[in-house]
Formats: C-alpha cells, structure tokens, sequence
C-alpha cells in the first residue's frame, strides 16, 4: 500500500459510520437527562442517575478496551478463541463485582459513609444501579463483535447495531415514561439496559460472516500463536487506562458532594458530561480507525495524523458554538428541560471544557499509534497522571479556593488531560521512529 492508496476521503469513509456509532451513543445521555429532567423531583433523580452511571461505568472500565484488543490482536482462529475467552471470564468478574457492590452493607458505606449522598438520592441510586446489573457485561460481549467487524473494514454493521441500541433505549424510555410511576433514575437505566443487550445480539448476529471467515484461518504465515500471556501483557494496560480513566468518576463525584452548591453540582454535571461527550465523540470514534490503518500500512502515519488535526478542529468548534449564549440557552433549557437557574451551573463548565474534545481527538490518535505498535505501557502512565491531577486539582478548587464543584471538575478535567497529552509526546515520537524504520526496512527488501 502507498500513500496515495490512503486519501483523507478514504479514511473518512471507514471513520465516519464509527462517529455515528459514538454519536447516537452520545445521543442517550442527553435524552435521558431531559427525560429525567421532566419528571418529578428531577433534581434527586438527576443526582442519583449521574452517581449510579458513574459506578457503574468504572465496574465495566476492564472490558472497554475490547474492542481495541480484539481490533488488534484477532488474525486467525486460535486468536479469536483466546481473546474470546479472556473476554468472557471479565464478563463473568466484572458482573461479580457489581453484586459486591450492590449488597446492602457494602453500598451504604460507599454512598452514604464515604460520599455523604442524602438518604433519598441513596436510596434511588440503589435502584438504579440494580437495573443496571447486566450493563457491564453486555458491553464487554458486543465489544469483542464489534472489533471483529472493524478489523473486516464493515464499519457500516457497528452503526447499524448502534442504531438498534438507540431505538429501544428511545422506546423503553418512552413506555416507561408514558405509561409508568418509576422514578426518572430508574427510567434511565432501565433504557440503558435495553439497548446495549439488544445491541450485544445484534453485533453477534451482524459480525457471524467476518467471525466465519477468521476462524477459517488455522494461522497466518509467519505469525506468533497468540497466548493468554500475550493477551495479558497486551490488554493490562489498556484496562488499566480505563479502569483509571473511568475511576476518576466517583472520585469527582465525592469531591463536588463536599463542595459549594453540591446537590446543584451532581444534578448538572451528568448533563454537561452528555454534551461534552457528544463532540469527544469525534476523537473517541477515531482510535479504532487510526488503528487499523496504522497496522495496515506504516507509510499511513501522515494521512491519519493530517485527519486528526482537522478532526480536532471540528469537535472543539462544535462545542464552542453550543456555549455561545443563544445556543446555550436552547440546549440546556429548551431541549435538556433544565430550569434557567440550574442552566447557570452549566454555563462557565462549558466553556472551560470547550478545548477537550480537541484534546481527545489527539489523544486517540497517540494511542493509535502506541496500540498498533503494541507498545502499550505508556498510555497507562499517561491515564495515570491525568487522574492523579484531576483528583489534585478539584479537590485544591474545592477545599481551598471555594469553587463550585462542577466548575471545579470542568477545570480539573481540562488540565489532566492536556498533561497526559504532554507525557504521551515523547513515547509517539520514539514509535513513529520506530514505524519510519521498519517502513524503511521493508522498502529496501
């Protein structure tokens, strides 16, 4: 392959069915908020909505790098087998851990004790992560099909599965909303659930040809068997960035419940975090691309890097316009339901997330380019840092500086993330090195 084989257009074409896939999931934070937002008590209902999606995204962090690892590693059928494998048993612990969670005792000394939630909001947070039990483990399961699909370039069938999912989380809510006296939280997670099993299927349905086609292959010339311990030694610490980045949730949550204007604060923050995610979305979409073109072809750095800055550009634009006040005002009073006294939270955390989606637009594309030269340690050291500032910074804004807590988060958020930009610098340069060379190597033979 040369590189006039791998336009920007042709990249577009395999990136884009996978933005849609991220932005009908970024679609679901928004809908569910402005439904919540517009039952009764939807301040504790947001407030307890926000915590129990917190939890129960930093149980299911060890199984968000599926899709990356089964993109990477899966080339015959001992791969599929082993990473299959590997994939059910984090299913298996990861559900585990969320029972743990849920036993009465346990639960009450993390949200009542620890984060000091009031009873109520307590009480609906219980609920709500107890409908969220199959969540986790789902996701893990639709992922490792998800990545099969993506390594076969049928990015369209990962859209169309999304697109199941967005349907009957839209029409459980819309039942449940219509038609029951379930707290909002409850509503939410309820949807939630729905969607991603229905998803799960579909993936598995949709990805049976690709699966067919890889298990044909009894090794690939010239390949290493893949083995459990390679598997580990590989995927340890992606899990480890999510379980880190993920885990920063409850952290954030503790702090703002400790903070000025705490209920305000947790009630607004699931709901800035939906349209924030809307335009991250543009970079959290591009990892999986920047993958698979980078395994594919090492003269491909250029044309995916180029693609990377102007997809930045656009995911930063799209959230400065929504902080400009006409927009603002529609977005967080008129389509999210928020009464304009709580919309005021939102407005200075807006505009100082606006760069983040920028941000995580090159943050995907370095770890592209560390996962396809499986050289993954330094992304857990970037996470790391990033969390480690995040904590450092909200809790100085909130305990010294009497911040309110969710623009104490917007600014921590912001920090942490360009200095696990900065760190991943170096490490890229020495792998981009490293790909010139063997693209060098195999010139010459």
């Amino acid at each position: 392959m040369n590189p006039q084989n791998t336009p920007l257009k042709t990249i577009f074409k395999f990136w884009f069915p996978l933005l849609l896939t991220w932005l009908m999931m970024a679609f679901e934070g928004p809908f569910l908020t402005a439904v919540i937002a517009r039952l009764a008590a939807s301040t504790f209902n947001l407030a307890a909505y926000g915590v129990a999606y917190s939890f129960a995204l930093i149980i299911e962090a060890p199984v968000i790098m599926i899709m990356t690892a089964s993109t990477a590693l899966i080339e015959d059928d001992l791969s599929f087998r082993k990473l299959r494998n590997f994939t059910y048993a984090l299913n298996i612990a990861i559900t585990a851990i969320m029972l743990v969670v849920l036993i009465p005792p346990v639960f009450n000394f993390i949200v009542i004790d620890l984060i000091g939630l009031e009873k109520e909001v307590a009480r609906l947070t219980y609920l709500t992560m107890l409908i969220l039990l199959p969540w986790p483990g789902a996701i893990g399961y639709r992922r490792f099909f998800q990545g099969i699909l993506i390594r076969s370039h049928e990015t369209r069938k990962v859209a169309y599965g999304t697109a199941i999912r967005v349907f009957s989380m839209t029409f459980t809510a819309g039942i449940l909303y219509t038609w029951s006296n379930i707290p909002g939280a409850c509503i939410g997670a309820a949807a939630l659930s729905a969607g991603v099993i229905l998803e799960a299927v579909a993936a598995r349905f949709m990805a049976n040809k690709a699966t067919k086609n890889i298990r044909k292959i009894s090794r690939r010339s010239g390949s290493k068997d893949l083995t459990y311990r390679g598997i580990y030694r590989f995927y340890y610490p992606l899990a480890m960035t999510s379980l880190l980045g993920l885990g920063i949730h409850p952290l954030v949550i503790f702090f703002i419940g400790q903070g000025r204007h705490a209920l305000e604060s947790l009630a607004i923050l699931p709901v800035v975090n939906a349209i924030v995610f809307v335009f991250r979305a543009f970079g959290l979409s591009f990892q999986e691309a920047g993958i698979t073109f980078l395994t594919s072809g090492h003269e491909n750095i250029k044309p995916v890097s180029s693609f990377a800055i102007w997809l930045g550009i656009a995911a930063s634009a799209g959230l400065l316009l929504i902080a400009i006040p006409p927009f603002f005002t529609i977005w967080y009073v008129t389509i999210s339901g928020l009464s304009s006294q709580l919309a005021e939270f939102a407005r200075i955390p807006t505009q100082i997330l606006i760069l983040l989606p920028a941000l995580s637009v090159f943050l995907s594309w370095q770890r592209s380019v560390l996962v396809a030269g499986q050289h993954t340690q330094p992304i857990t050291l970037a996470t790391a840092i990033e969390v480690g500032s995040i904590a450092t910074i909200i809790f100085m804004l909130v305990q010294f500086f009497d911040f309110t807590g969710v623009t104490a988060a917007a600014w921590a958020f912001i920090i942490g993330r360009g200095l696990a930009n900065i760190y991943l610098t170096k490490p890229v340069q020495m792998q981009k090195a490293i790909l010139h060379k063997n693209k060098f190597i195999v010139h010459n033979n």
